[in-house]
């Protein structure tokens, strides 16, 4: 198959980028490396990717970009690319999430209406959709009550997926990733963060009481989910899925494994709960398992051991 991957150089496009080059697929890569944080960092996710005479890389925003061209002989796109952060999308900067997740989501959804060999178009969506739900787990049923700008723009984002599938036929299909860990996070993800400063012997801030609960997911784990949204059947399309990794734990308990695999005590200062962050995330995952054979794989402690070796080689020289 020949791929697109949207926001390549991120966090999960760079490791989808990889899988499917691995799979022995052909990847065309675009990126726009917006300044939500270094651009070294990006570059660095995209170095093992440019080696391989397979992929293709582009520097380009969507919403300007040739889509309908760059779509002509595309067989999957796994759209990554987006604005990232709950806490950054209040006030002025809202504009930036609606253009990179809502406005660039229906250019190429747009654009997808005119790919000829278009099979699935795979859209990454948030846990931030649900908000502070009533009842946990969450199921795709639940009533997403976003609670932060950030999480409007991820929900108005699946609604066109759907929009374009029932309208126009875009196979599209939406992941609801929880919080996704592991090599090559973003530095402003609360385990980069956490890690870095420990690594560092410095102090590190966590809001709220530190008892609030995340769904871990590790990145390899989305990444499955990925390709087999990408390989499913025809009914997967036009769905909606919680991709989570079974790893629920309290944030204190995670800081104290974190603890024990560096060998080091957490510096940490509590603070009041950010704006737009939710209390607790809880995924069901009965329909990915049920319609994409999805099941995670990698623990808690085995994916904190890959991102501790990523982080300390990362911040060696520091």
């Amino acid at each position: 198959m020949k791929c697109l991957v949207t926001g390549v150089a991120g966090f999960v496009g760079s490791h989808v980028a990889e899988r499917l080059l691995a799979d022995g697929h052909e990847v065309v890569g675009l990126d726009a490396f917006t300044d939500y944080y270094a651009r070294a960092l990006k570059e660095g996710n995209l170095r093992s990717l440019l080696s391989k005479a397979s992929f293709t890389f582009l520097e380009a925003d969507l919403t300007e970009v040739d889509l309908v061209s760059l779509l002509g002989d595309i067989d999957w796109v796994f759209h990554q690319a987006g604005q990232a952060g709950v806490r950054a999308s209040w006030g002025r900067d809202f504009a930036i999430y609606t253009t990179s997740n809502i406005t660039a989501t229906q250019w190429l959804l747009e654009s997808a209406r005119h790919a000829p060999r278009l099979k699935r178009l795979v859209y990454a969506s948030s846990s931030s959709v649900y908000g502070n739900a009533l009842a946990l787990p969450v199921t795709e049923e639940t009533l997403p009550q976003p609670i932060s700008p950030y999480g409007v723009t991820k929900l108005a984002a699946e609604h066109l997926c759907m929009l374009y599938w029932h309208s126009y036929q875009v196979p599209a299909v939406a992941l609801r990733y929880f919080t996704v860990y592991g090599p090559r996070q973003r530095p402003d993800m609360a385990f980069h963060k956490f890690l870095k400063a420990m690594i560092l012997g410095n102090e590190f801030t966590v809001y709220d009481d530190g008892y609030q609960t995340r769904d871990f997911t590790y990145v390899a784990d989305i990444v499955e989910a990925n390709i087999q949204a990408a390989q499913s059947h025809l009914d997967a399309v036009g769905q909606v899925f919680n991709i989570a990794g079974g790893s629920r734990a309290p944030l204190r308990e995670v800081i104290r494994t974190m603890e024990a695999l560096l060998g080091k005590s957490a510096r940490i200062q509590y603070e009041p709960p950010a704006l737009g962050d939710v209390r607790d995330t809880f995924a069901d995952t009965t329909r990915a398992r049920r319609v994409l054979g999805y099941q995670p794989r990698v623990a808690l402690h085995e994916g904190l051991s890959a991102e501790i070796a990523f982080l300390r080689e990362l911040y060696q020289h520091v």
